[in-house]
């Protein structure tokens, strides 16, 4: 499988149903009579339901060929651990602390290190066809919990109810293990109950990031200007050049370095947002990231797989 380099202008086109579902709810909430209370409600049809039933459906749906993507595998892991170490450290980076709320960086850190999945998976098909997609299943079934546990940690270490209990009740996490242990096992879904999970997949992506518009704040950008802009250059600017070090470290193939690279310049995940707000912190700020890093995330990938790879295979 070679890999297949895109025109700046199918980044673009690729993210454009995801910020205008951003924008769509953002006009709703604030012009017609589904306001705040309506879209408060969704947030919780979406956490609880919705995008767990997405996470369990895509991760069990693609057999998991490990040996074949070891390396590919240890790359993924190493840009994940990269985002996180990067995000965890920014209240302890000299001048930048004393600019840095410690409660606006626990629900803003999974900004730094989440990643959109689904245009992920988009992207990997166009660069690879069905093989780039299960190359990228696999990265998505160990990377996506791992990346939820580290989203949740700073926000349970700031409240009452603990780390662990939150851990044991999180949806997304019970969502992504579930769906990894499954598919490990060999288990499947009957054939009679896959349209109606794949319809409920449907919807969580459109209701997650209309309510990520609704509850989005842009102003509050302004606020904590300084943790936004650290956050949004870890996940679009270091972690595609951290990506790009682990491909030649770990002698990737071309086509697995594509994936990589992938994986390391798509935008941050839209289900933050919901689960920054059920977690009692504040959604609008981490909201107006996400439709921030939606943005970014047409450069990045033209970084990462217009410049970035082409360098690889030079």
């Amino acid at each position: 499988m070679g890999a297949v380099i895109l025109a700046p202008v199918s980044y673009a086109l690729l993210l454009l149903p995801e910020f205008s579902l951003i924008l769509l709810g953002y006009l709703i909430c604030r012009h017609t009579a589904l306001n705040r209370s309506v879209w408060s409600q969704v947030d919780g049809l979406v956490y609880y339901l919705l995008f767990p039933t997405l996470l369990f459906h895509s991760i069990i749906k693609s057999p998991l060929d490990l040996a074949d993507a070891s390396r590919l595998l240890a790359g993924g892991l190493g840009v994940l651990a990269s985002g996180v170490a990067l995000a965890y450290s920014l209240p302890y980076v000299p001048g930048l602390s004393r600019h840095i709320a410690r409660r606006e960086h626990a629900a803003a850190a999974q900004v730094g290190f989440r990643f959109n999945s689904f245009i992920g998976l988009a992207l990997a098909e166009r660069l690879g066809g069905a093989t780039g997609l299960l190359s990228i299943a696999v990265l998505i079934g160990f990377c996506v919990p791992m990346a939820n546990v580290a989203a949740v940690w700073p926000m349970a270490r700031g409240s009452e109810r603990g780390f662990a209990r939150e851990l044991l009740r999180n949806p997304l996490i019970i969502a992504t293990t579930s769906g990894l242990a499954a598919n490990l096992l060999g288990l499947s879904l009957p054939h009679w109950l896959e349209p109606t999970v794949a319809r409920i997949g449907a919807a969580s992506l459109a209701l997650g990031l209309m309510a990520a518009g609704a509850g989005m704040q842009l102003q509050s950008l302004a606020r904590a200007k300084s943790l936004g802009f650290a956050l949004l250059s870890i996940r679009h600017v270091l972690l595609p050049l951290v990506g790009l070090g682990l491909a030649f470290a770990l002698q990737l193939s071309a086509a697995h370095a594509a994936i990589l690279l992938t994986f390391a310049a798509v935008p941050t995940a839209a289900s933050g947002y919901v689960l920054a707000a059920k977690m009692g912190y504040d959604g609008g700020y981490v909201g107006a990231l996400i439709t921030v890093s939606t943005l970014l995330g047409m450069g990045s990938l033209g970084l990462s797989l217009g410049i970035l790879l082409p360098f690889y295979g030079a």
